[in-house]
């Protein structure tokens, strides 16, 4: 567990994620009356409800079983009310790594819905009543051999948060495409797996005959699970996403560039370059009436320095760590610095 957790009030209930296990022997060696299908590794890649009262779990969902590619699903767990069969349901939202969201029923963990966003190779197809995703039968992993897998171990998102709007029910997903990964792994005996250690081997490459564009925002329509506008760009996504109640949509990316997009449509509305990539999540607060908008660049972090390859002409100077706010003017005329 290495991401944030959420609260929700009327349920009295905290979300967490949980992430996978890289140490994946055990999991590609079949066990005796059992075979690697078995192998769940239960509680990894899952969503697990706690009673913020006293820890006990109250539920749990495994997103992904068996999770040997470094895909985990361990990110913020967004809590959203939608219609569902001509009622109003209580719904936990998330996605791992693979790019892939689930809709939970936030009161006792039973799968809703999916949406994949079209950036992995690795699942077939999702159980339409329980969610469990069904791996290519071609790419289960085989000792010796490399795969091409898509999305890199990095992930099609990974800590940058994802951003919700309540009253629209549009969910906004930063996104890293075209980033894919040589994966291999080394069997080992079982006294190697028992003594610990990495089994994979995951090299990042650009995704054959990929166009170019390395950073994408998609905005889904939850409601009707359909994306209603994408915005590709060539620096990959650097921050996390904050939308407003006024209909705007805030993101930074590896070109420096932090952005204000119309959230309806995706149009980009402002944008300044800043003094380093905002690898950071935005914040918003009000002081007598004015609304301000704060973000931190420089610092870096390993999501940064895992894609500098991608776009070698991207420079991110190692600058000095800098909070930079902005003042939301409520007219025509973009927000001053």
């Amino acid at each position: 567990m290495w991401s944030i957790g959420s609260y929700d009030p009327q349920l009295n209930l905290l979300y967490f994620g949980t992430g996978n296990t890289y140490d994946v022997g055990t999991l590609l060696i079949a066990r005796k009356g059992k075979g690697l299908s078995n192998n769940d590794a239960l509680y990894t890649d899952s969503t697990v409800a706690l009673d913020a009262d006293t820890g006990k779990l109250v539920w749990y969902y495994q997103h992904m079983n068996r999770d040997v590619w470094d895909l985990d699903w361990v990110f913020e767990r967004s809590l959203v009310t939608l219609p569902l069969n001509g009622k109003p349901t209580r719904l936990v939202v998330t996605g791992g790594k693979s790019a892939i969201f689930d809709a939970l029923s936030a009161s006792d963990g039973r799968y809703q819905f999916s949406k994949d966003l079209g950036v992995q190779n690795l699942v077939a197809s999702i159980e339409p009543r329980t969610g469990r995703k069904i791996i290519k039968p071609e790419l289960e992993p085989q000792a010796g051999r490399t795969d091409l897998i898509c999305p890199v171990a990095s992930g099609a998102r990974n800590w940058p948060t994802t951003a919700i709007d309540p009253a629209s029910g549009y969910l906004y997903v930063p996104l890293a495409t075209n980033y894919c990964m040589d994966y291999s792994w080394a069997a080992r005996d079982a006294a190697e797996v028992a003594a610990g250690g990495d089994d994979l081997r995951l090299r990042g490459r650009p995704r054959p005959g990929n166009d170019g564009q390395f950073g994408r925002i998609d905005a889904i329509d939850l409601k009707t699970r359909e994306i209603v506008w994408s915005h590709p760009q060539r620096a990959p996504v650097a921050s996390s996403l904050l939308v407003s109640a006024g209909g705007l949509l805030f993101s930074g990316a590896r070109d420096r560039q932090f952005r204000a997009f119309d959230a309806a449509n995706g149009k980009v509305l402002w944008q300044m370059r800043l003094n380093a990539s905002p690898s950071s999540s935005p914040a918003s607060y009000s002081v007598d009436g004015t609304q301000y908008v704060v973000v931190v660049a420089g610092g870096g972090g390993a999501f940064d320095s895992g894609t500098r390859s991608l776009t070698p002409e991207i420079i991110d100077p190692p600058a000095g760590t800098t909070l930079w706010a902005f003042r939301i003017i409520p007219s025509a005329t973009p927000p001053d610095r």
